[in-house]
């Protein structure tokens, strides 16, 4: 089902691969989700793939996720298929077409088998969903079509994990369970050997060995999407850590992953917050990104949030907004094209901006600098930073009174100044005025030294003053890769202890799935 964890059990495996010496690639052929990436040729594909892909030390690709729906509404999603935008579909119409994209699935995925010893395919929640299964392409579908070995796993921490393993296998089709080869049992805590009697009863019921039992861990990567952990303890109260940053968990909250830097910082106390009465006294509030934002705009206003921050910006709390959360700073949007739900709204008037949305969709991978800006950031005028921007809207400085366009001065000024990657482009990012500030740069924070050094003006502001070096300034928690790196290597280090690695490369052996 969604959410067991076989997203990090793919990201292990191509981490202990990589470490074998192989040449590793993940691959899920359809994601579902609202966190995604812009790849060095413009194409957009989904973060957890991303993920995998750094753990296997390869290079994101977006024929390691052709298909990527990033939902729009309960019931329909923006369709993108190679990394570019299909159009939009309601589920229906979608379930009744997806079939005809397998000729694509499969040109993605022996494009890099060509080029991989082993490919790791990841699922997408349950192979077992009996009214769907006709038309799957992403699960047994695609297994049946490659000939592919399969490890199912189940989530012990949820309870209920050898019904999930063998219910599942009870409904699968004679030739799908001659694919099953392995049971994962995931996230264990306690006692193995309590568990090890029921091990032995799935292996004899299922004719399946369970080829690990791997424990719950307690790692800091890259989260998939709503399920995250981050994202289901929304509202606690503030930790009592020297900073204070709150993310408000708008209800089409996109690109999360922005601000996981933030968390890796011991003196920042990152919170997701969904009500006003929760948002408490935050050194700073960030506005993220949204695959909706005039409806996320409306929610603001209508749960009381909107006028919480503005109370909270008021009393001198730094606000920062990217893309979508950019966007609602403005005077405006206007949606002329019906992009998301046509017509006009209001802006929460903070920045002197104006946005516009159009069909066309911008992806591009950009460096620049930040400008010199105004108010509680200005420390860091003059840093470097790199990341994507991946948004439908154009935003403008708001016209002055002869009509020029472009309002700087007293009304604010841009952020940073940018130049895209693939065509050298150099150009003017994000509006800033006060202590409000605006990009469409995804990735932003991780820039070395900038999380760091937020962190510490946020400090200094509050009277604590730590004396850092330029080295510690660039310690784990600035340098957001290397973090990383640490949290992949100790992710293949706990599964290589807890999985029957030897039975694995059997298991791949046998299938004729290592090169």
């Amino acid at each position: 089902m969604s959410g067991v964890g076989k997203s990090l059990l793919t990201a292990g495996l191509c981490r202990i691969f990589k470490q074998d010496g192989y040449r590793v690639a993940p691959f899920k052929a359809q994601n579902m989700a609202l966190n995604s990436f812009v790849t060095e040729d413009g194409l957009e594909m989904g973060r957890a793939q991303v993920m995998q892909a750094e753990a296997a030390g390869t290079a994101p690709d977006v024929r390691m996720n052709p298909i990527l729906l990033k939902p729009t509404t309960d019931t329909g999603s923006q369709v993108i298929v190679r990394g570019e935008i299909l159009g939009n579909m309601d589920a229906r119409k979608y379930f009744s077409y997806k079939k005809s994209l397998m000729p694509t699935v499969l040109e993605a995925y022996y494009a890099l088998d060509a080029e991989y010893d082993i490919i790791v395919i990841e699922g997408a929640g349950s192979p077992a969903e009996i009214n769907l299964k006709a038309d799957d392409i992403v699960n047994m579908g695609l297994a049946k079509e490659i000939a592919s070995p399969v490890l199912l796993a189940g989530d012990i921490d949820r309870g209920g994990v050898f019904a999930q393993l063998l219910g599942t296998q009870m409904l699968l089709e004679p030739e799908e369970q001659k694919l099953l080869k392995g049971f994962i049992i995931n996230k264990f805590r306690g006692d193995k050997t309590i568990l090890m009697p029921g091990v032995s009863m799935i292996e004899e019921r299922g004719g399946v060995p369970v080829v690990g039992v791997v424990p719950f861990m307690q790692l800091d990567l890259d989260d998939e999407d709503s399920l995250a952990p981050r994202l289901t303890q929304t509202n606690r109260p503030p930790a009592g850590k020297p900073v204070e940053i709150a993310v408000i968990r708008l209800p089409h909250l996109s690109n999360f992953t922005d601000f996981n830097v933030f968390s890796r910082i011991p003196e920042v106390d990152l919170r997701y917050v969904s009500k006003p009465d929760a948002l408490g006294a935050p050194d700073m509030v960030i506005l993220p990104g949204t695959k909706n934002t005039m409806g996320d705009l409306r929610w603001l206003r209508e749960s009381g949030m909107a006028a919480a921050v503005t109370e909270l910006c008021g009393q001198g709390c730094v606000l920062f907004g990217v893309c979508g959360g950019y966007q609602m700073l403005g005077r405006s949007i206007a949606d002329p094209d019906g992009t998301e739900e046509g017509g006009r709204a209001d802006g929460l008037s903070f920045l002197n901006t104006e946005t516009v949305f159009s069909n066309e969709k911008r992806r591009t991978r950009v460096h620049g600098r930040i400008e010199d800006i105004p108010g509680a950031l200005g420390p860091l005028s003059g840093m470097e930073i790199e990341g994507y921007e991946i948004h439908m809207g154009r935003t403008a400085h708001r016209a002055d009174e002869s009509g020029s366009g472009e309002a700087e001065g007293a009304g604010g000024k841009a952020f940073s100044m940018i130049r895209e990657r693939h065509t050298g482009t150099l150009s003017k990012d994000g509006f800033c005025c006060g202590n409000v500030y605006g990009t469409y740069v995804h990735g932003i924070f991780d820039a070395p030294g900038i999380a760091r050094r937020i962190a510490q003006i946020l400090e200094e502001r509050k009277g604590i003053v730590r004396s850092m070096s330029q080295k510690e300034r660039q310690a784990p928690g600035s340098d957001n890769q290397a973090c990383k790196e640490v949290q992949y290597d100790l992710l293949a280090q706990t599964m290589r202890e807890h999985l029957d690695m030897e039975r694995i490369y059997e298991i791949l052996e046998e299938g004729g799935a290592v090169r």
